[in-house]
Order: structure tokens, then sequence, then C-alpha cells
């Protein structure tokens, strides 16, 4: 999706006086490497520590326009996506991946029509031992993500909050 229904910058200056803290802005710690820059949807999470077989699961399943959020513990070791779990991704109806770890085949990545935003790149795969929890709370930083939340990223940032 490439046009969002409302920017980021547009969506804090609405919600700059929230105190509730159902709007939350994640920390400006992303890099983009999808081929789409702007995307927006529900949100789908995994928790997984250098083992993407949930993520595998994930991306290989029918992504209804929702978007991937993994936890991968900040991890810079090991990848956690690379081209052809994003191209599964965009062919599977994923609207993005963040991906709060680290990403592999950056040329790739950049040819996918999906969203894809993570930490860094790293050429190490992950040694699947199919470890990992699918649609759990997952925590960036000090912001909690929740199954069933909205996901909005653009150039400026990344937010989440109450489902639409």
């Amino acid at each position: 999706m490439n046009t969002l229904s409302s920017s980021t910058c547009d969506l804090c200056d609405t919600y700059k006086s929230d105190s509730s803290g159902s709007f939350r802005v994640l920390p400006p710690w992303f890099t983009d490497y999808g081929g789409v820059v702007r995307f927006e949807g529900e949100i789908s999470t995994v928790r997984c520590l250098e083992d993407n077989s949930r993520v595998k699961e994930a991306v290989q399943s029918p992504g209804l326009g929702r978007v991937l959020v993994v936890d991968g513990g900040s991890s810079l070791r090991r990848s956690l996506i690379g081209g052809n779990l994003a191209a599964d991704a965009a062919k599977n109806g994923w609207a993005g991946v963040v991906v709060i770890g680290a990403v592999r085949d950056k040329a790739e990545l950049a040819q996918c029509a999906i969203g894809l935003r993570a930490m860094g790149l790293i050429p190490m795969p992950t040694d699947r031992q199919n470890q990992g929890q699918r649609d759990v709370p997952v925590q960036c930083g000090e912001v909690w993500i929740r199954p069933g939340e909205w996901l909005v990223a653009d150039e400026d940032g990344i937010v989440v909050m109450p489902a639409r």
C-alpha cells in the first residue's frame, strides 16, 4: 500500500496530547529496506531470537493486508528475513514487516513489493530450531505492540495505535 490514510506526522500532531498510552511512536532505530516506503495495517506478531521458524510460517500464510512485527530481541547476530521470505510476504498479501533485529539480501529486499523496516543488515542466516511464538505482545524498546493494533510507517517513522 503506497497511500496512507494519514501520515505519521499528521497522526503525531493529532495525538500529541494523548496521555492514555494508546498511541505510541516506535524508537527511530529502523532503516527502510523494502520496495514500499509507506505502509499500514493491522498488526500480527512473532517473538523469536535468532530462529525465524515462526517468521517463515507467518509470511507463508495469508497476510490479508496486515503488518508483521517481528521481535528478534534487537539481535543483530542473525538475519530474520531475507529475499525469499520477503518475496513470500509480498506474494501472500502482507502490507509490511517490521523487524526488531536484522535482515539480509538488501538488493533482493528492495525489489519486493512490500514495506520492510529493520534495525540493520547481517548476512548470517538463522539456525531454524522450530522456536518462537506468534501473535503475542512484543516490545520495541519501551513500547509494547499487541496483535490486532494498527501500525503506520512512512518516511518519518513508525506509529502504533488502536485498531481502525
